[in-house]
């Protein structure tokens, strides 16, 4: 009997999971909640943050595993619910979550676990905040605590903008979020994202990403959710892999069994790969997004039952198989994005795609059968190629055949790759 799955989100990293899980031999049935025009043919029109709805659903059509995408429903303990109702799903509890939804929790999990990472100090009052500043010198960074959608992190260049950035944070300009802020020194290098399967007591990494979080060409402009992706990233080595295992990845799951809370589903890893050595820019506890577009085009072996093992405390001895192809993702946004954009551009997208090529949609509703943006990323155009160079120009000849007017893009993704 095949496996019926329900994937919860909206975005473009749903879509790239359910077109990956849509590929299992295991699978009987697929479902995305609420999904996007992308996921039109499974959406079920159940909000994410609905978890009295979803459970529902996840009974009445025997849903054998639910996977959640974005880390709100994670970070209220969507995964708690599902298991109390007896519920297969796949995601971190929601104390497991913290690592994510706290990054002060998160840097004392670190500290515990004697992770290597930048020197921090957490405030709630702003003046004690400016004096660690002022000892600590600039560039530093300043992140709220809590979900900020990616945009609570602020790399201040020079003593003022460090501290109108504590006036602002404080201030309330994140809200909740920003109740509490972590100041940390500035860590000098190449940044890595690594995707990592984990059920608790073994930890499966994923293949290396890059990611472009400036909104603008030569890494310039406003900090944004993610403006593309490429991978593998040429400063990865198998050794930076094995000290990363080993001070890490290994540790971090030790210190949360320790904790009481084991750490299931995908731990996201954002790396700095500093004179010293990795260390630890911060944790995200789900698929990240544009990250899992490239991962899941690379990604040869079927993900249900990875998922699925992940669930059952059986990930060890599973092995992984990639395409050893490069990938590079080309995210189109709404014009204006990050700040104030327009809604309800219609998009025209090509009728057919080569096999490593795929569109994945994420700010994107149907209307009249017609593609409309709704957000401010709408699209992850994606592509394979036999050299990162090739993948750049595949994903950037499928951005030419898309119909999207005053679409804002990069066009330097996967460029410090070559």
């Amino acid at each position: 009997m095949g496996k019926k799955v329900l994937i919860v989100g909206s975005g473009g990293r749903e879509h790239a999971l359910a077109w990956k899980l849509a590929q299992s031999p295991e699978l009987s049935e697929l479902y995305v909640a609420p999904g996007n025009a992308g996921t039109a043919q499974w959406n079920v029109p159940i909000l994410s943050g609905d978890t009295e709805g979803l459970i529902k659903f996840a009974r009445e059509k025997k849903i054998d595993l639910t996977v959640v995408g974005p880390e709100e429903p994670l970070s209220r303990g969507i995964v708690d619910v599902f298991q109390e109702a007896g519920l297969r799903i796949f995601g971190p509890t929601r104390l497991a979550a913290r690592l994510e939804s706290s990054k002060f929790f998160a840097k004392l999990v670190m500290r515990e676990a004697g992770i290597p990472t930048a020197g921090w100090e957490v405030f709630e009052d702003a003046a004690k905040a400016k004096d660690y500043i002022r000892t600590l010198g600039v560039p530093c960074v300043l992140k709220a605590d809590g979900l900020a959608a990616g945009k609570g992190v602020i790399v201040a260049q020079s003593l003022a903008e460090a501290l109108q950035a504590v006036d602002e944070m404080l201030g309330g300009a994140f809200g909740e979020a920003g109740k509490r802020i972590l100041v940390e020194e500035c860590l000098e290098g190449q940044e890595i994202s690594l995707l990592c399967f984990a059920d608790g007591l073994t930890a499966l990494p994923m293949v290396p990403v890059q990611d472009h979080k400036r909104a603008l060409d030569g890494d310039l402009g406003l900090n944004t959710g993610g403006m593309g992706t490429y991978s593998p990233a040429p400063v990865w080595t198998s050794e930076v892999e094995k000290i990363v295992r080993e001070t890490i990845l290994e540790p971090t799951l030790k210190t949360m069994r320790e904790k009481g809370m084991p750490f299931t589903g995908v731990l996201f890893l954002g790396l700095m790969l500093t004179q010293e050595g990795p260390k630890v820019l911060e944790y995200n506890v789900r698929f990240g997004d544009p990250e899992t577009q490239v991962v899941m085009l690379r990604l040869e072996s079927d993900l249900l039952p990875i998922l699925w093992s992940c669930t059952e405390e059986r990930l060890s001895g599973r092995e992984l198989t990639w395409s050893g192809e490069a990938a590079v993702c080309v995210v189109m946004a709404a014009p204006g994005y990050p700040s104030a954009y327009p809604k309800g551009i219609p998009i025209g997208l090509p009728v057919t795609l080569a096999s490593g090529e795929a569109v994945f949609q994420a700010g994107t509703e149907l209307r009249d059968g017609q593609p409309v943006s709704c957000g401010g990323r709408v699209l992850a155009v994606t592509a394979l190629g036999g050299t990162l160079a090739e993948a750049r120009e595949r994903a950037y000849g499928l951005v030419g055949k898309i119909d999207f007017p005053g679409a804002h893009f990069r066009t330097d993704i996967g460029v410090k790759g070559l």
